[in-house]
């Protein structure tokens, strides 16, 4: 393929209507009370800002228009695109609304790519400290680092650094957070004992001042910057796959910023220091290195996909960035792989937290299952059984691993999955910030491998996005054809819109889209780790969020009405209209701008921070519940008088003193939750009684749902997938109905995690992240919060719709 999209068939687009969003600055939309504003607070608001989304919007809309330099732009674009995101019709992505603005040229894509793949440690440990979603695949083609032959590692940290544990205070902390003491020791209980046990493992673990070296150990400084963590372990992992174990390697973590000093390029936030990686590579050497060291040649313990799965876990554990950013994963293997069943139980047994678990799976393995229920005993037949029983016997416990459909991923026929080049020179991982120098052997020899993969693409860690196993990106963004209205929505009644009101509606959530595709073109002329595979693919997702809004306010279209085509033929007609779009505008602009035809166009993606900041269904998802408490994490432990440490987010005291839920963690040390009264949009727009919960939809019925999402939305060229997680609720189906379902429906849809979740008091979890209330206490929990905003959002009759007896 020659990467022009079969879409450039479609008419050139017609100009950017400026009658849509027009020029004028538009007054910003108000955030949801509550949870959107603690969501903009915590994550997307700067000091600068003064709380105010349009300011948001003003720098986010400068920095992606400055990307052109001097290529030339649309008059009058960038004011369109202001108002875009202002309005909240365009969300662009919660990357971008956290770091866009005038500096946006100077700095790196990673920052601003949601999803990424990664076929090395080093690649994806860098991608995770840059904020992206990796996904990498551990077929046991695509595994080429044997851990056992790494040097012998030693690690080094100046006692004179600020963070080297010498107080008695800074000992205890060093032993909790290095699993040295009992879990939950506290500073009263920590004996002498103790204390000299941690200071005999420093110095037994730890290289010091006049420590004597082996003979020609490599002496390597570990840089203060996420380019220098990623380049120790690029080292690391090169010398292992040049089979080195002869060899000895010190790090030496003394130039790092001590913990908590601020990061200039993630708005200040604090510094997680020294310590935290230097854990990640304690854990390397006594949790891979060593065990795969002195394993059996026959042993089907710890063999080299296994190493590098518990490699990216213990460097993911590291990734954190003042308490707002943890690693985001998907792992994958091939149904196909004789280490298949020790993949499938391996998060469940060996506590691998990290990563979104999935098998990938094809055809041929839905066929097999078929036949060996049906009684074949040919082997493939016989094992794929084996793989779907064990996989759902997990799954039906855990809810991990899931099922990828890997051949519906990209159509094969395009070859676009599959022509990737291999190059010799490591100009595959090379941006102005970051080079691979040592990795470039190991990275060939990956590429090469992949050429002849059988999965030569997986997802990012949510699943809606394809990506080349060796690397790449996608750049997405989300719109809300809701927040589109010309009007106030409370002017609107439900599916009785005025012609002309209807008319400038759709022609904002057209305009938006628009916006949107050019808005992530720009983003793909970043300086990138994968300069050579954007080049080569250009892949963009952009995708709705809000449906089930748009649907009931434009046309009066509930749940169940959107599973008949033909009474919501409009709302699929206008989906349709919409996705091409987007990709006639795609084709257009990159024609425009001399690139290649985006690979990849539409997608749905999960919009869980940019949803919450106007209190919308996320993405493709029904509202999780009618009433409930939202909770999030935010930093926070409490001192010896009850108030909150000098390192807690100076959110949480206000939040107390408002009267919001707070609690600190037992099973997070470090960590609080803030509980916020969330009634969503949806049910405030007056859907009362026909308002369809996730847990009142059947299974069949959201298999649907993505169906029709897939058709209409997706489309047969240059889409993406879908995100959608399923609840199966295990007090209505048992395993046996859980694999009937998946059977029935799995095979015929590109992308859909299936949880199987019980009821809420059952799981014995600390917290949940969504926790539903009656109506009596959610009323007595909004009264006891001083938050006049969240009382203007949540009064008794939104309350009586939530319970299905809306007065509208």
């Amino acid at each position: 393929m020659d990467g022009s999209l079969p879409g450039a068939r479609m008419a050139r687009h017609a100009p950017i209507p400026g009658a849509s969003f027009g020029e004028t600055p538009l007054p910003a939309r108000a955030l949801d009370p509550g949870m959107g504003l603690a969501v903009a607070r915590r994550t997307v608001f700067r000091p600068e800002d003064q709380e105010d989304f349009g300011r948001v919007a003003d720098r986010v809309a400068a920095g992606n228009m400055a990307l052109l330099g001097d290529r030339g732009a649309v008059s009058g674009e960038e004011a369109r695109l202001r108002n875009a995101i202002a309005t909240g019709a365009l969300l662009t992505s919660g990357r971008h609304l956290q770091h866009g603005d005038a500096r946006q040229p100077g700095r790196n894509m990673e920052v601003f790519t949601n999803c990424a793949t990664a076929i090395a440690s080093f690649t994806l440990f860098y991608l995770l400290l840059n904020g992206s979603g990796v996904g990498r695949a551990y077929d046991d083609e695509l595994v080429a680092v044997d851990w056992g032959q790494a040097p012998r590692l030693l690690l080094r940290l100046d006692e004179t650094h600020a963070d080297f544990p010498r107080t008695r205070e800074a000992l205890h902390r060093f032993g909790a957070e290095f699993g040295l003491l009992p879990w939950g020791t506290s500073l009263d209980a920590f004996s002498a004992a103790q204390d000299a046990e941690i200071r005999d493992w420093i110095a037994r673990e730890f290289v010091t001042e006049g420590t004597a070296l082996p003979a020609g150990t490599h002496s390597h400084v570990v840089a203060d910057s996420r380019e220098g963590w990623a380049k120790a372990v690029e080292l690391l992992e090169s010398l292992a796959f040049a089979e080195a174990s002869d060899q000895t390697l010190l790090l030496d973590f003394s130039a790092i910023r001590p913990c908590g000093a601020p990061i200039g390029g993630m708005q200040g936030r604090p510094a997680s220091g020294p310590l935290s990686l230097m854990r990640g590579f304690v854990n390397l050497r006594s949790h891979v290195i060593e065990p795969a060291r002195h394993r059996a040649a026959d042993d089907a313990a710890m063999a080299p996909w296994e190493q590098a799965l518990l490699v990216d876990h213990h460097l993911s554990v590291e990734v954190q960035v003042g308490g707002a950013r943890r690693a985001a994963r998907m792992a994958t293997k091939s149904w196909r792989d004789a280490g298949i069943f020790r993949f499938i139980r391996a998060k469940s047994e060996g506590g691998l937290w990290t990563a979104n678990h999935s098998v990938m799976v094809d055809a041929g393995f839905w066929e097999g299952v078929r036949a060996a229920r049906a009684g074949s005993d040919a082997p493939l037949d016989r094992h794929a059984l084996a793989v779907f029983e064990e996989t759902t016997r997990c799954a039906f416990i855990n809810g991990e691993p899931g099922f990828i459909n890997g051949d519906r991923l990209e159509d094969h026929r395009t070859g676009t999955a599959w022509a990737k080049p291999a190059h010799e020179d490591g100009r595959d991982v090379r941006s102005a910030r970051y080079q691979a120098d040592h990795a470039v052997p190991l990275l060939a020899a990956l590429a090469r491998r992949a050429q002849s993969a059988r999965f030569p693409v997986t997802t990012n860690p949510c699943g809606e996005i394809t990506l080349h196993v060796t690397g790449g990106y996608c750049v997405i963004a989300d719109f809300a054809p809701l927040l589109a209205c010309p009007v106030p929505l409370a002017e609107i009644v439900p599916g009785a819109v005025p012609p002309r009101v209807a008319a400038l509606w759709d022609a904002r959530v057209e305009d938006s889209v628009r916006l949107g595709v050019r808005f992530l073109t720009r983003a793909n002329l970043m300086d990138a780790l994968y300069a050579e595979e954007v080049r080569r693919t250009n892949r963009m997702g952009i995708g709705p969020t809000g449906l089930h809004e748009w649907a009931w306010m434009r046309w009066g279209l509930d749940f169940n009405d959107l599973l008949d085509e033909a009474r919501s033929a409009p709302f699929w007609a206008m989906l349709s209209r919409l996705s091409e779009a987007a990709k006639a505008e795609a084709v257009a602009y990159a024609d425009d701008l001399g690139l290649t035809h985006p690979f990849t166009i539409t997608t749905v993606k999960p919009a869980g921070t940019t949803s919450k900041l106007f209190g919308l269904t996320e993405g493709a998802h029904l509202p999780a519940r009618r009433q409930y408490l939202r909770w999030v994490q935010f930093k926070g432990s409490r001192d010896n008088a009850g108030g909150w440490t000098s390192d807690s987010d100076r959110l949480l005291p206000d939040y107390e003193a408002r009267g919001y839920p707070v609690r600190v963690l037992q099973s997070f040390p470090g960590m609080a939750v803030v509980g916020f009264p969330t009634l969503t949009l949806m049910q405030r727009l007056g859907v009362g009684e026909r308002l369809v919960t996730a847990p009142d939809a059947s299974p069949e019925a959201q298999y649907r749902w993505l169906w029709l999402l897939e058709r209409h939305w997706i489309g047969a060229i240059a889409g993406n997938q879908v995100s959608y997680t399923l609840k199966l609720f295990t007090d209505r189906h048992d395993l046996g109905q859980f694999r009937e379902i998946l059977l029935a429906h799995q095979p015929g849809i590109r992308c859909c995690a299936i949880l199987p979740s019980r009821p809420d008091h059952a799981l014995g979890y600390e917290y949940l992240p969504e926790e539903e209330v009656s109506e009596d206490h959610f009323a007595a929990l909004v009264a006891a919060i001083a938050d006049p905003s969240l009382h203007e959002a949540v009064d008794a009759a939104h309350l009586q719709c939530a319970g299905g007896v809306c007065p509208i």
